[in-house]
């Protein structure tokens, strides 16, 4: 350190202090070059043999062994520069789920050497919530070891965040994905920390987004306000099978987080109600669900990220007895049994729509990270209260 560096009233500073001066200076550095963002997955023209030997079975053993196969895949195509981006948050999501009892941990601890590298900062843009997404890994581990360093960085995002009036041209979640993103980032934060203030900002920003977004006869989300008028071949409106499961998605982790008797768990018990209802009946007879929802014959593929972010979104219904056991558990088991069809033999998941914001065409060997964390996420949820 440089002579002089600090005046002689920093000098006095408990060495605490100094500490956490010095190692926000760390991150500030670790962070001056914009990360350099990795490709979130790919389209193979071909993908070697499906998997085969996977039941569908509500096991403890052969859930471990559908997630495993598919998380170590993943695991092992890790970019060698930490991401931050939303693709990549949505998988971490994914791997902290899985149960320490299916691998020993080994996911939760490649979470670990990722945030340490990341120096537990969020994405770069403040008021954009694929930015905060990666705080939710961040605060599950917080939560789990209740080391300061993994909080910090992520509560002054939040605190700025909330210090900013909202713009009314530009609603802070504009578009239904965001509703995964950043709203689970508040809750966990005020678990996290006991403030109640960051429930009240996540709740009056979702509350604008479901007043501009939300259908309230097809309880469906249009993505973002330029869908509200479009419309599918058949004449229904386009409901995006991907967007709405990231915002079942997104209601289970609010949910997770909120307080048993907190006043604001009926209006997402009763979100979480309304969406399982309108999903449940537009399910494919192969257990998944297409692109658009309600033009489902103009879609030759199911899309496997949000068919498995809604079997996530319903098990967990049914676990906490939201939904009904006898009516949603069928469409659990053919959801799950019809995911394991597009798990290949090395352990890709395909079948995923890329990056986009409509229904569009991919093909079945289509794999990016996103639909492996929602994947994890349904198997996870599934194996709580499995056999």
């Amino acid at each position: 350190m440089q002579k002089g560096l600090f005046s002689p009233r920093i000098r006095c500073f408990p060495a605490f202090v100094l500490a956490v001066l010095l190692s926000l200076l760390a991150m500030r550095s670790a962070h001056a070059q914009p990360i350099q963002l990795a490709p979130p997955g790919d389209t193979p023209a071909a993908a070697g043999p499906l998997a085969q030997g996977l039941s569908a079975e509500f096991t403890h053993k052969d859930l471990a062994k559908a997630m495993k196969l598919v998380a170590d895949w993943q695991l092992q195509r890790l970019p060698v520069e930490a991401q931050t981006d939303w693709t990549w948050a949505a998988l971490y999501t994914g791997f902290m789920a899985v149960p320490p009892q299916v691998a020993g941990g080994k996911y939760r601890q490649a979470m670990m050497q990722l945030g340490g590298r990341l120096q537990w900062q969020p994405g770069p843009r403040v008021l954009h919530a694929d930015d905060q997404a990666v705080g939710q890994m961040y605060l599950e581990l917080y939560l789990l070891h209740k080391d300061a360093k993994m909080l910090a960085p992520m509560r002054e995002r939040l605190d700025r965040e909330i210090a900013t009036p909202d713009d009314p041209r530009t609603p802070l979640l504009w578009w239904c994905d965001a509703l995964f993103m950043a709203p689970p980032v508040y809750a966990d934060m005020a678990a996290a920390t006991g403030d109640s203030k960051y429930l009240a900002y996540m709740d009056h920003e979702w509350t604008i987004t479901t007043d501009l977004l939300y259908d309230r006869d097809k309880h469906l989300y249009s993505r973002d306000a330029t869908f509200l008028d479009k419309h599918e071949k058949n004449g229904e409106k386009i409901f995006w099978s991907r967007g709405n499961g990231w915002v079942m998605g997104g209601i289970v982790r609010v949910l997770k987080q909120l307080p048993a008797g907190s006043p604001l768990r009926p209006k997402y018990v009763a979100l979480l109600r309304e969406m399982a209802a309108a999903t449940a009946a537009v399910q494919g007879s192969d257990g998944l669900w297409r692109p658009g929802l309600l033009d489902p014959g103009s879609y030759p593929l199911p899309e496997v990220s949000g068919s498995a972010f809604i079997a996530y979104a319903m098990a967990y219904g049914i676990n906490e007895g939201i939904l009904d056991r006898k009516t949603y558990s069928p469409i659990v088991h053919k959801a799950w049994a019809g995911l394991l069809t597009h798990v290949y033999a090395d352990g890709r998941l395909g079948c995923i729509q890329p990056v986009g914001a409509a229904p569009g065409a991919f093909t079945e060997t289509s794999s990016y990270v996103y639909g492996v964390g929602a994947y994890l996420l349904a198997g996870s949820e599934i194996y709580r209260t499995a056999r």
